[in-house]
């Protein structure tokens, strides 16, 4: 005999929906009030409608999310090889850590936007400037949540290793990586977020496509249906790869996902 749902369990399911209806209940709201500043939902239709009539730098707005995604996806992959590596490694040598350990905490505050001037001076307005400051933004969630993986196995599964003859390179490959899995890849969910948002700040300078660059144009030309329509599909993505990347952390660390 299957149990009813309790109260709570209930309230929890209808909770998102609630919020979410009150959302554009306010949106519908806000929209009468002033369509101008606040379009409403049918005026961002139609923009959307407008921009398959007529894109945008040759592009509607599937091609300059996926103009983005192309340059998150590519920072993201080198800043996981170089920032895993180098996490690991700060956590696992203390001859390592102590080379580039003060280095690395003077340069992580830095906000990557604040690399922003000099990435252009140095590299121009092309793109790999914009991919540069993705993978800055990316890079320190990896390295920090790498670190912290190893920092935190416990003593004692070593200690079985060791027991065992295992060699040092044993101990990281077999027992270390393994056991910091949940950590690494949760510095890769966050990296992915911090890419996304980094990116649509890069693109807001001399960019000729992505998400950055229809919220720029939407502000030179007064088109806040078109800002509107940028930041919700930015809302949408953004979610998406939440989902997606949570999903692969549960299909490579199941245990972490029965254990919760």
């Amino acid at each position: 005999m299957k149990k009813k749902p309790d109260f709570m369990t209930v309230l929890n399911f209808l909770l998102p929906f609630i919020s979410l209806s009150l959302l554009v209940l306010l949106w519908l709201y806000a929209s009468g009030v002033n369509s101008e500043l606040v379009p409403s939902p049918g005026m961002l239709w139609e923009r959307l409608v407008l921009m398959f009539e007529k894109p945008i730098g040759g592009m509607n707005i599937f091609g300059h999310i996926l103009v983005s995604l192309r340059r998150v996806f590519l920072a993201l992959a080198a800043a996981s090889i170089i920032g895993i590596t180098f996490g690991v490694m700060m956590g696992w040598s203390k001859i390592f850590y102590s080379v580039f350990g003060v280095l690395f905490e003077i340069i992580r505050p830095i906000p990557p936007i604040a690399w922003l001037p000099i990435v252009i001076m140095w590299f121009g307005i092309g793109e790999f400037p914009k991919v540069l400051i993705v993978f800055i933004g990316t890079f320190m969630a990896i390295v920090i949540n790498s670190y912290t993986g190893i920092k935190l196995i416990e003593p004692l599964f070593l200690d079985v290793g060791r027991a065992f003859n295992a060699e040092n390179r044993q101990l990281l490959t077999e027992i270390a990586l393994p056991s910091a899995l949940p950590a690494i890849f949760a510095g890769i969910r966050n990296a992915t977020s911090a890419g996304w948002m980094t990116v649509l700040a890069g693109e807001m300078i001399a960019a000729k496509a992505g998400m950055g660059f229809l919220i720029t144009r939407g502000m030179e030309y007064f088109d806040v249906p078109l800002i509107m329509l940028g930041m919700i599909c930015i809302g949408i993505v953004g979610a998406i790869l939440a989902v997606i990347t949570d999903y692969i952390e549960r299909w490579i660390c199941p245990w972490v996902a029965k254990r919760a």
